[in-house]
């Protein structure tokens, strides 16, 4: 197995820090997620993109014109 962190091969069974190789490494990547060195995608609201089709809600609140 390879840590994440320093690509150093690695017996599972040999650490107390999986699924890293060391404690050290397993330091390092919490202060990556810290520090916003890794982030999550941002999935898109396709709603937020959406417009009516018609604005017909604003044409019936208006006073129709004489």
């Amino acid at each position: 197995m390879h840590c994440s962190v320093c690509q150093s091969e690695f017996k599972p069974e040999a650490t107390t820090a999986m699924p890293f190789c060391s404690a050290r490494c397993r330091t390092i990547d919490l202060g990556r997620w810290l520090e916003e060195g890794y982030s999550l995608p941002e999935v898109p609201n396709i709603e937020a993109d959406e417009t009516p089709e018609d604005d017909w809600a604003q044409e019936r609140s208006e006073p129709p014109n004489p």
